[in-house]
């Protein structure tokens, strides 16, 4: 799909100016320009065109309120002069896997003076000597480079951060109560289960018992009664030999 069609379709038969994020990845620019983007997208504040196969960016439309912009996997190599006059309020920028070779190719992005992270993973440049201190050098504004600072410590998530501020707030007080009723919960369950067990165990016990006496009682009747049959038994061969 060309990238104007796709853009037509991302606009949902929205206003230009009411879209904030547009994402045009994997589209096909048939000059090798940005077509579809006007001047129109004032409110515009993320932009990815990853693999759209770019060579220029000479078409890029005024966007005044860009602040993140996604250029991925093309085929850049200059004409990134176009972004500071464009899109001055830029904070990050992703060039990965382009045809960046040298410093001069991103010496024009000392104009974005608000630059906070750039990303030129898989380009040539990263393979010049004391690449990430050049472009620290050339780049003063830039505190990020490639997802780390000069001191090597990693860019933070902004998301990520957002989500465990929020997951902090709702993990206060309430939250460490919660876990320690859990806890007593669970101590109580498991001596509650000692506890069922024993009386379980007495009660077998009981029956037990109360069976063993059944039976005693009924051997004891049984005996009994056989004990009197003997009696009655003797008494009648008694009676039998008197007559005799």
């Amino acid at each position: 799909m060309d990238m104007k069609k796709r853009i037509t379709l991302e606009l949902r038969s929205r206003n230009p100016a009411e879209i904030a994020e547009l994402v045009v990845d994997n589209s096909r620019s048939a000059d090798g320009e940005v077509e579809g983007l006007t001047d129109e997208f004032t409110e515009l504040e993320f932009l990815s065109m990853v693999n759209v196969g770019l060579n220029s960016l000479a078409k890029l439309p005024s966007l005044p309120k860009l602040r993140k912009l996604e250029l991925s996997d093309n085929n850049l190599s200059g004409s990134l002069e176009t972004l500071s006059e464009k899109c001055p309020n830029l904070t990050y920028l992703n060039l990965s896997g382009n045809k960046i070779k040298e410093l001069s190719n991103v010496e024009a992005l000392q104009n974005l003076k608000s630059l906070q992270s750039l990303d030129l993973f898989n380009c040539e440049i990263t393979s010049l000597e004391d690449y990430r201190e050049s472009v620290f050098e050339l780049l003063p504004q830039v505190t990020y480079l490639d997802g780390f600072d000069q001191e090597d410590n990693e860019a933070p998530d902004s998301e990520a951060e957002d989500e465990d501020e929020d997951g902090e707030d709702g993990a206060g007080p309430t939250g460490d109560y919660d876990e320690e009723d859990d806890e007593e919960e669970d101590e109580d369950g498991s001596e509650g289960g000692e506890v069922g067990l024993s009386f379980q165990e007495d009660d077998e016990d009981e029956e037990d018992y109360a069976e063993e006496e059944e039976e005693e009682e009924d051997q004891a009747g049984v005996q009994g009664q056989k004990r009197k049959r003997d009696v009655e038994d003797e008494g009648e061969e008694d009676d039998d030999d008197e007559d005799d």
